[in-house]
Protein backbone atom coordinates (compact mmCIF):
# COMPACT_ATOMS: atom_id res chain seq x y z
CA UNK A 1 0.00 0.00 0.00
CA UNK A 2 1.50 3.60 -1.00
CA UNK A 3 1.13 6.26 2.24
CA UNK A 4 3.73 9.18 2.12
CA UNK A 5 6.77 9.05 4.32
CA UNK A 6 6.89 12.93 3.98
CA UNK A 7 4.96 15.56 5.05
CA UNK A 8 5.76 17.61 1.52
CA UNK A 9 4.49 14.50 -0.24
CA UNK A 10 1.02 14.72 1.90
CA UNK A 11 1.10 17.78 1.57
CA UNK A 12 0.97 17.43 -2.13
CA UNK A 13 -1.61 15.01 -2.45
CA UNK A 14 -3.95 17.25 -0.13
CA UNK A 15 -3.59 19.77 -2.91
CA UNK A 16 -4.48 17.39 -5.29
CA UNK A 17 -7.34 16.36 -3.65
CA UNK A 18 -8.45 20.52 -3.37
CA UNK A 19 -8.07 20.96 -7.15
CA UNK A 20 -9.76 17.62 -8.12
CA UNK A 21 -12.75 18.58 -5.76
CA UNK A 22 -12.91 22.13 -7.14
CA UNK A 23 -12.50 20.88 -10.70
CA UNK A 24 -14.87 17.93 -11.13
CA UNK A 25 -18.09 20.16 -11.91
CA UNK A 26 -16.42 21.30 -15.18
CA UNK A 27 -17.75 18.57 -16.59
CA UNK A 28 -21.11 19.19 -15.88
CA UNK A 29 -20.92 22.40 -17.14
CA UNK A 30 -19.53 20.15 -20.87
CA UNK A 31 -22.50 18.29 -20.69
CA UNK A 32 -24.49 21.43 -21.92
CA UNK A 33 -28.07 21.35 -20.49
CA UNK A 34 -28.00 17.61 -19.81
CA UNK A 35 -30.37 16.95 -16.39
CA UNK A 36 -28.51 16.48 -13.55
CA UNK A 37 -29.76 13.43 -12.16
CA UNK A 38 -29.01 11.81 -15.45
CA UNK A 39 -25.60 13.16 -15.30
CA UNK A 40 -24.92 11.55 -11.51
CA UNK A 41 -25.75 8.08 -13.14
CA UNK A 42 -22.08 8.57 -15.06
CA UNK A 43 -20.66 10.59 -11.88
CA UNK A 44 -21.25 7.24 -9.81
CA UNK A 45 -19.90 4.92 -12.54
CA UNK A 46 -16.79 7.42 -12.79
CA UNK A 47 -16.25 7.66 -8.78
CA UNK A 48 -16.60 3.67 -8.62
CA UNK A 49 -14.04 2.26 -11.49
CA UNK A 50 -11.71 5.04 -10.06
CA UNK A 51 -11.66 3.18 -5.82
CA UNK A 52 -11.64 0.01 -7.69
CA UNK A 53 -8.85 0.61 -9.75
CA UNK A 54 -6.99 2.34 -7.00
CA UNK A 55 -7.68 -0.38 -4.73
CA UNK A 56 -6.85 -3.03 -6.92
CA UNK A 57 -3.09 -1.26 -7.62
CA UNK A 58 -2.11 1.18 -5.25
CA UNK A 59 -3.38 -0.61 -2.67
CA UNK A 60 -1.88 -4.06 -3.58
CA UNK A 61 1.46 -3.00 -3.96
CA UNK A 62 2.85 -5.72 -1.60
CA UNK A 63 -0.13 -8.16 -1.70
CA UNK A 64 1.25 -10.28 1.33
CA UNK A 65 1.47 -7.44 3.78
CA UNK A 66 -1.89 -6.98 6.36
CA UNK A 67 -2.56 -3.59 4.66
CA UNK A 68 -3.20 -5.10 1.05
CA UNK A 69 -6.37 -3.94 -0.55
CA UNK A 70 -7.80 -8.06 0.06
CA UNK A 71 -5.84 -8.83 3.29
CA UNK A 72 -7.23 -5.88 4.85
CA UNK A 73 -10.99 -5.83 3.70
CA UNK A 74 -10.97 -9.55 4.98
CA UNK A 75 -9.82 -8.80 8.48
CA UNK A 76 -11.84 -5.12 8.84
CA UNK A 77 -14.22 -5.31 11.55
CA UNK A 78 -17.99 -4.89 10.79
CA UNK A 79 -17.78 -1.61 12.55
CA UNK A 80 -15.26 -0.38 10.21
CA UNK A 81 -17.01 -1.77 7.30
CA UNK A 82 -20.48 0.18 7.82
CA UNK A 83 -18.80 2.99 8.95
CA UNK A 84 -17.20 3.12 5.50
CA UNK A 85 -20.52 2.41 3.77
CA UNK A 86 -22.36 5.01 5.23
CA UNK A 87 -20.01 7.65 4.31
CA UNK A 88 -20.67 7.24 1.19
CA UNK A 89 -24.11 7.16 1.78
CA UNK A 90 -24.47 10.37 3.42
CA UNK A 91 -21.96 11.96 1.13
CA UNK A 92 -24.12 11.12 -1.82
CA UNK A 93 -27.34 12.22 -0.60
CA UNK A 94 -25.36 15.62 0.24
CA UNK A 95 -23.80 16.03 -3.15
CA UNK A 96 -26.80 15.48 -4.96
CA UNK A 97 -29.02 17.98 -2.48
CA UNK A 98 -26.07 20.66 -3.44
CA UNK A 99 -26.36 19.98 -6.46
CA UNK A 100 -30.10 20.39 -6.91
CA UNK A 101 -29.98 23.58 -4.69
CA UNK A 102 -27.40 25.06 -7.39
CA UNK A 103 -29.88 24.37 -10.26
CA UNK A 104 -33.40 25.68 -8.41
CA UNK A 105 -31.15 29.07 -6.06
CA UNK A 106 -28.40 29.59 -8.52
CA UNK A 107 -24.48 29.79 -6.84
CA UNK A 108 -25.23 32.70 -4.83
CA UNK A 109 -27.01 31.11 -2.34
CA UNK A 110 -26.66 27.33 -2.58
CA UNK A 111 -22.73 26.99 -2.58
CA UNK A 112 -21.97 29.11 0.12
CA UNK A 113 -24.31 27.74 1.99
CA UNK A 114 -23.60 24.42 0.90
CA UNK A 115 -19.70 24.58 1.11
CA UNK A 116 -19.46 26.97 3.78
CA UNK A 117 -21.83 24.27 6.21
CA UNK A 118 -20.36 21.27 5.13
CA UNK A 119 -16.38 22.88 6.25
CA UNK A 120 -17.11 24.21 9.36
CA UNK A 121 -19.28 21.27 10.53
CA UNK A 122 -16.98 18.61 9.16
CA UNK A 123 -13.35 20.17 10.49
CA UNK A 124 -14.81 20.32 13.90
CA UNK A 125 -16.20 16.76 13.96
CA UNK A 126 -13.01 15.26 12.09
CA UNK A 127 -10.60 16.73 14.79
CA UNK A 128 -13.11 15.77 17.65
CA UNK A 129 -12.66 12.31 16.28
CA UNK A 130 -8.97 12.17 15.81
CA UNK A 131 -7.12 15.44 16.99
CA UNK A 132 -4.13 16.52 14.95
CA UNK A 133 -1.94 19.44 14.19
CA UNK A 134 -2.38 22.71 15.81
CA UNK A 135 -5.64 23.76 17.09
CA UNK A 136 -5.11 27.83 16.59
CA UNK A 137 -3.78 27.57 13.06
CA UNK A 138 -6.32 25.06 12.08
CA UNK A 139 -9.79 26.84 13.38
CA UNK A 140 -8.17 29.97 12.57
CA UNK A 141 -7.83 28.79 8.66
CA UNK A 142 -11.70 27.98 9.06
CA UNK A 143 -12.37 30.84 10.08
CA UNK A 144 -10.57 32.82 7.30
CA UNK A 145 -11.99 30.30 4.41
CA UNK A 146 -15.50 30.67 5.81
CA UNK A 147 -15.29 34.60 5.27
CA UNK A 148 -13.93 34.05 2.00
CA UNK A 149 -17.15 32.04 1.57
CA UNK A 150 -19.27 35.06 2.16
CA UNK A 151 -17.30 37.33 0.31
CA UNK A 152 -17.67 34.59 -2.57
CA UNK A 153 -21.59 35.17 -1.72
CA UNK A 154 -21.69 38.81 -2.05
CA UNK A 155 -19.95 38.64 -5.47
CA UNK A 156 -22.34 35.89 -6.72
CA UNK A 157 -25.24 38.82 -5.47
CA UNK A 158 -23.64 41.49 -7.03
CA UNK A 159 -23.88 39.92 -9.95
CA UNK A 160 -27.48 38.37 -9.76
CA UNK A 161 -30.27 40.05 -11.97
CA UNK A 162 -33.25 38.50 -10.23
CA UNK A 163 -34.93 38.46 -6.87
CA UNK A 164 -34.75 36.52 -3.49
CA UNK A 165 -34.06 32.73 -4.01
CA UNK A 166 -36.60 30.36 -2.70
CA UNK A 167 -37.02 28.42 0.33
CA UNK A 168 -36.80 25.47 -1.40
CA UNK A 169 -33.19 26.22 -2.66
CA UNK A 170 -31.96 27.55 0.53
CA UNK A 171 -33.57 24.15 2.47
CA UNK A 172 -31.81 21.91 0.01
CA UNK A 173 -28.66 23.75 0.51
CA UNK A 174 -28.72 23.88 3.86
CA UNK A 175 -29.45 19.65 3.89
CA UNK A 176 -26.89 19.24 1.74
CA UNK A 177 -24.20 21.03 3.67
CA UNK A 178 -24.88 18.91 6.36
CA UNK A 179 -24.50 15.45 4.41
CA UNK A 180 -21.51 16.38 2.67
CA UNK A 181 -20.28 17.19 6.50
CA UNK A 182 -20.89 14.47 8.41
CA UNK A 183 -19.66 11.83 5.67
CA UNK A 184 -15.95 12.33 6.22
CA UNK A 185 -16.09 11.86 10.26
CA UNK A 186 -17.52 8.54 9.46
CA UNK A 187 -14.86 7.61 7.04
CA UNK A 188 -12.30 9.21 9.77
CA UNK A 189 -13.32 6.59 12.37
CA UNK A 190 -12.95 3.79 9.98
CA UNK A 191 -9.57 4.24 9.63
CA UNK A 192 -8.87 3.89 13.11
CA UNK A 193 -9.68 1.31 15.82
CA UNK A 194 -9.32 -2.69 16.14
CA UNK A 195 -9.98 -4.10 12.62
CA UNK A 196 -9.98 -0.38 10.84
CA UNK A 197 -9.46 -0.18 6.98
CA UNK A 198 -6.45 1.33 4.87
CA UNK A 199 -7.49 3.91 2.71
CA UNK A 200 -7.62 2.50 -0.52
CA UNK A 201 -10.20 -0.11 1.01
CA UNK A 202 -11.94 3.00 3.29
CA UNK A 203 -12.64 4.07 -1.12
CA UNK A 204 -13.59 1.15 -2.27
CA UNK A 205 -16.57 0.67 0.51
CA UNK A 206 -17.09 4.18 0.22
CA UNK A 207 -17.51 4.13 -3.59
CA UNK A 208 -20.27 1.22 -3.04
CA UNK A 209 -21.53 3.38 -0.14
CA UNK A 210 -22.31 6.27 -2.78
CA UNK A 211 -23.12 4.31 -5.58
CA UNK A 212 -26.03 2.60 -3.45
CA UNK A 213 -27.68 5.83 -2.03
CA UNK A 214 -27.46 7.47 -5.11
CA UNK A 215 -29.42 4.94 -7.32
CA UNK A 216 -33.01 5.66 -5.08
CA UNK A 217 -32.12 9.28 -4.88
CA UNK A 218 -32.12 9.67 -8.02
CA UNK A 219 -35.12 7.52 -9.14
CA UNK A 220 -37.18 9.72 -6.66
CA UNK A 221 -35.70 13.19 -8.40
CA UNK A 222 -36.34 11.67 -11.41
CA UNK A 223 -40.08 11.50 -10.58
CA UNK A 224 -39.98 14.75 -8.62
CA UNK A 225 -37.66 16.91 -10.41
CA UNK A 226 -36.71 19.96 -8.85
CA UNK A 227 -37.25 21.86 -11.64
CA UNK A 228 -38.74 20.56 -15.55
CA UNK A 229 -40.71 17.67 -16.44
CA UNK A 230 -40.58 14.16 -15.12
CA UNK A 231 -37.70 11.92 -16.33
CA UNK A 232 -37.40 8.52 -16.86
CA UNK A 233 -34.87 5.66 -16.58
CA UNK A 234 -35.21 5.82 -20.44
CA UNK A 235 -34.43 9.01 -21.03
CA UNK A 236 -30.53 7.88 -19.89
CA UNK A 237 -30.26 6.23 -23.39
CA UNK A 238 -31.00 9.57 -25.25
CA UNK A 239 -27.21 10.88 -24.13
CA UNK A 240 -24.43 10.95 -26.80
CA UNK A 241 -21.50 9.28 -25.92
CA UNK A 242 -19.50 12.80 -24.80
CA UNK A 243 -22.58 13.52 -22.26
CA UNK A 244 -21.99 9.93 -20.99
CA UNK A 245 -17.79 10.17 -21.19
CA UNK A 246 -17.86 13.47 -19.38
CA UNK A 247 -19.90 12.37 -16.93
CA UNK A 248 -17.51 9.58 -15.94
CA UNK A 249 -14.63 11.59 -16.31
CA UNK A 250 -16.32 14.09 -14.05
CA UNK A 251 -16.77 10.96 -11.25
CA UNK A 252 -13.37 10.11 -12.08
CA UNK A 253 -11.42 13.33 -10.82
CA UNK A 254 -13.66 13.11 -7.90
CA UNK A 255 -12.08 9.96 -6.90
CA UNK A 256 -8.63 10.91 -7.40
CA UNK A 257 -9.05 14.31 -4.93
CA UNK A 258 -10.74 11.19 -2.59
CA UNK A 259 -7.96 8.80 -2.39
CA UNK A 260 -5.37 11.23 -2.73
CA UNK A 261 -7.19 13.22 0.86
CA UNK A 262 -7.53 9.89 2.59
CA UNK A 263 -4.29 8.76 1.74
CA UNK A 264 -3.11 11.86 2.92
CA UNK A 265 -5.48 12.24 6.65
CA UNK A 266 -3.77 8.13 7.50
CA UNK A 267 -0.41 10.45 8.19
CA UNK A 268 -0.17 10.71 11.94
CA UNK A 269 1.17 14.15 11.97
CA UNK A 270 -1.86 15.50 9.42
CA UNK A 271 -5.08 13.49 10.57
CA UNK A 272 -9.03 14.22 9.04
CA UNK A 273 -9.34 17.38 10.09
CA UNK A 274 -6.19 19.23 8.28
CA UNK A 275 -6.63 16.89 5.24
CA UNK A 276 -10.22 17.37 5.20
CA UNK A 277 -9.74 21.37 5.67
CA UNK A 278 -7.39 21.30 2.41
CA UNK A 279 -9.64 19.62 0.28
CA UNK A 280 -12.56 21.95 1.04
CA UNK A 281 -10.73 24.92 -0.33
CA UNK A 282 -12.05 23.46 -3.62
CA UNK A 283 -14.50 26.61 -3.24
CA UNK A 284 -11.75 29.02 -4.09
CA UNK A 285 -10.98 26.63 -7.07
CA UNK A 286 -14.30 26.55 -8.38
CA UNK A 287 -14.11 30.40 -8.06
CA UNK A 288 -11.08 30.80 -10.42
CA UNK A 289 -12.99 28.53 -12.78
CA UNK A 290 -16.04 30.21 -12.82
CA UNK A 291 -13.68 33.67 -13.30
CA UNK A 292 -11.52 32.82 -15.26
CA UNK A 293 -12.65 30.23 -17.60
CA UNK A 294 -16.31 30.06 -17.75
CA UNK A 295 -16.41 33.87 -17.35
CA UNK A 296 -19.16 34.09 -14.46
CA UNK A 297 -18.16 37.77 -13.47
CA UNK A 298 -18.16 39.34 -16.88
CA UNK A 299 -18.61 42.91 -17.00
CA UNK A 300 -18.62 42.72 -12.86
CA UNK A 301 -18.83 46.30 -10.96
CA UNK A 302 -16.18 47.90 -8.82
CA UNK A 303 -17.72 46.25 -6.09
CA UNK A 304 -17.53 42.88 -7.07
CA UNK A 305 -14.17 42.94 -8.53
CA UNK A 306 -13.13 44.16 -4.66
CA UNK A 307 -14.79 40.98 -2.89
CA UNK A 308 -13.59 38.80 -5.46
CA UNK A 309 -9.96 39.98 -4.43
CA UNK A 310 -10.73 39.81 -0.95
CA UNK A 311 -12.23 36.11 -1.40
CA UNK A 312 -8.93 34.91 -3.21
CA UNK A 313 -6.54 36.70 -0.80
CA UNK A 314 -8.51 35.09 2.45
CA UNK A 315 -8.82 31.71 0.75
CA UNK A 316 -5.12 31.53 0.75
CA UNK A 317 -4.30 32.99 4.36
CA UNK A 318 -6.77 30.12 5.10
CA UNK A 319 -5.37 27.37 3.20
CA UNK A 320 -1.82 28.48 4.13
CA UNK A 321 -3.13 28.35 7.65
CA UNK A 322 -3.97 24.50 7.78
CA UNK A 323 -1.32 23.55 5.89
CA UNK A 324 0.91 24.65 8.71
CA UNK A 325 -0.98 23.35 11.23
CA UNK A 326 1.01 19.90 10.99
CA UNK A 327 4.77 21.50 11.63
CA UNK A 328 3.55 24.33 13.91
CA UNK A 329 3.37 23.11 16.98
Amino acid sequence: MFTPQTYSIALCLMTLSMLCWGSWANTQKLTRGWPFELYYLDYTIGLLLCAVVFGLTLGRMDPSSPDSFFLNLRAASERSLWLAFAGGAVFSVGNILIVAAISVAGMAVAFPIGAGLALVLGAILNYVVAPAGNPLLIFSGIALVCVAIILDALAYRGMSRGGAAPGKGILLSFIGGIGAGLFYPLVAKSLAGPGHLQPYTVNVVFALGAAVSALPMIYLLLRRPISGPPLHWKDYGDGTWSVHAWGIVGGIIWGVGTIANFVASYVPMIGPATSFSMGEGNTMISALWGVFVWKEFKGASKRVRIYLTLMFLCFLLGLTSIALSPVIK
